[in-house]
């Protein structure tokens, strides 16, 4: 068998390179005639780290440079957090495979110094860090006393900033502490009710030419058909609405029992207003739902959610 050599294009951090490695291990084990490399670039949302991400707007923050990289052929395949990719890419490329999902949860990480064993018990005031529109709103309308202090910066890095601090704690993603072998920080595991995850939180998308069917062919071994269900929907939920880092717009789909669940929400950036729904059906209607949803809570007051945080008078209905 002849043996094929493949480039990965990442980002630099630790857990994007975790990431590239898993995919590179995953098909080494499958096509032993694969060489594959991992070629690290970096993207404006890595250079760019004295801004908050909700005044950079900019959907290809963080996947432009490399995308740039497969069109010029430099690179065979990219390996993204699904979260942070655009829901239209450019043309000639596609999303390869979704793989199997880590846990979507957030969680609250305490100050080491400060030891609270539950985020209930944080006191009056207390000061919490997270770079998340999303989050941030949906802690005010759990705790509207909170202080929420902006973070950016890698994980490693926001680990770093908390230590140094005298915040009260942090929320972070449970799947990027979990392949770092971080789990130790994790104070408590947030529940869905109260702290919907991001559009695609924990899954891996792996974006490659559309052209490129050597490529897909590969990468049909990897794929989570689960995983790629219940973020089609998530996905088709954000794009009905036009969302990206300025909204906060929470969703988690999944499959139980057969059939598609996605619970989704819009809110405000003070968190004193949210709309929240839910929609059920068949696996293969999961875009639709997601569409119908989005539609729904469009309705019921996010239109006003949405025209305060654009500064328009009106906003049209979404494109679909």
């Amino acid at each position: 068998m002849n043996n094929k050599h493949i480039t990965i294009g990442s980002r630099g951090s630790k857990l994007a390179l975790w990431q590239a490695n898993w995919v590179k291990a995953e098909l080494e084990k499958k096509f032993l005639n694969l060489q594959i490399s991992i070629e690290i670039i970096k993207t404006t949302g890595d250079k760019i780290l004295d801004s908050p991400l909700s005044k950079i707007d900019d959907k290809g923050l963080f996947t432009r440079e490399i995308e740039h990289a497969l069109l010029e052929k430099r690179i065979d395949l990219a390996v993204h957090s699904l979260k942070d990719m655009p829901t239209q890419l450019p043309d000639g490329l596609t999303i390869g495979a979704v793989t199997k999902r880590e846990d979507v949860h957030d969680v609250f990480v305490s100050h080491p110094k400060k030891g609270y064993n539950h985020f209930e018990e944080l006191p009056r005031g207390a000061t919490i860090a997270t770079g998340s529109l999303r989050r941030k709103c949906q802690l005010l309308n759990w705790r509207p006393d909170l202080t929420i202090v902006d973070l950016r910066g890698n994980l490693e890095t926001r680990l770093v900033k908390l230590d140094a601090s005298d915040w009260d704690g942090m929320i972070l993603s449970r799947a990027g502490l979990l392949r770092l072998g971080l789990q130790d920080w994790i104070t408590e595991v947030l529940p869905i009710e109260k702290m919907l995850p991001a559009v695609g939180q924990g899954a891996l998308a792996i974006e490659v030419r559309e052209d490129d069917k050597e490529i897909l062919e590969y990468l049909n071994s990897i794929v989570s058909e689960a995983t790629t269900i219940a973020t089609k929907g998530e996905r088709a939920f954000l794009r009905y609405l036009e969302g990206g880092s300025q909204v906060p717009i929470g969703t988690y789909g999944r499959i139980e029992n057969d059939e598609f669940i996605l619970d989704a929400m819009i809110g405000s950036l003070d968190g004193t207003k949210k709309v929240r729904g839910k929609i059920q059906g068949k696996p293969e209607n999961a875009e639709d739902l997601g569409k119908q949803l989005a539609q729904t809570l469009f309705n019921s007051g996010g239109k006003k959610i949405l025209v305060q945080i654009r500064g328009r008078s009106s906003v049209e209905v979404p494109f679909v």
